[in-house]
């Protein structure tokens, strides 16, 4: 594939596994923390795990941040990378994220037979029409790690129930989130990724 993929080095610990689930499909992606690199770029995706306040710190002491708000081309949030693309996160007493996508990100509600954080393989329920999820059909099993979560709202495009229904696939214009790990979803996640660097358009 030609596609040029931007992976922000954005420091969290899947970001080698998510370059070579892209490597597996046969699109080179690079690492990097480069302003011109990421603006050059036909893709790009924002990696994560941890904790959004630290997330965000590093990518204001990269000058990170704000390139992300430029991107003009399809950007891919994964995990807690989805989560920084929203307004505001509850986490560490709240945190002002990326603002990409309208709404806030919360704790997954605590409630007995509950378990948080959700750990594990979940079904993706109630999909919308969406480049990104073509081929993937409802009932298909994703691999989730998180504590936090965004509500459902105007800008979900597939929901995993724990507890409560949740966003698991989200979209505002050209800016994507999927909560789960794709590069640990097996199949359903190869084809997410495909669908993204191939499918959706600028």
């Amino acid at each position: 594939m030609s596609v040029r993929v931007a992976l922000v080095d954005s420091g969290g610990t899947n970001i080698g596994s998510v370059s070579y689930a892209l490597e597996r499909l046969g699109a080179a992606s690079r690492l990097t923390a480069d302003p011109a690199d990421i603006l050059a770029a036909d893709r790009v995706i924002l990696p994560g795990v941890g904790a959004a306040r630290a997330a965000m710190a590093r990518l204001d002491q990269l000058g990170l941040a704000d390139v992300l708000r430029e991107v003009q081309a399809p950007l891919l949030g994964v995990c807690l990378g989805m989560q920084l693309l929203f307004d505001r996160s509850a986490e560490d007493g709240g945190v002002d994220t990326l603002g990409l996508i309208h709404g806030p990100v919360d704790p997954i509600p605590a409630a007995p037979g509950v378990r948080v954080p959700h750990m594990g393989w979940n079904t993706l329920t109630d999909l919308v029409a969406d480049p990104l999820l073509a081929g993937i059909e409802p009932g298909q099993r994703a691999y989730f790690v998180h504590s936090y979560a965004a509500p459902v709202g105007p800008s979900t495009l597939a929901t995993t129930v724990h507890g409560t229904p949740l966003s698991a696939v989200v979209r505002s214009g050209l800016r994507w989130g999927a909560q789960f790990h794709p590069e640990r979803s097996a199949s359903l996640g190869a084809r997410l990724l495909r669908n993204f660097v191939v499918e959706v358009d600028r």
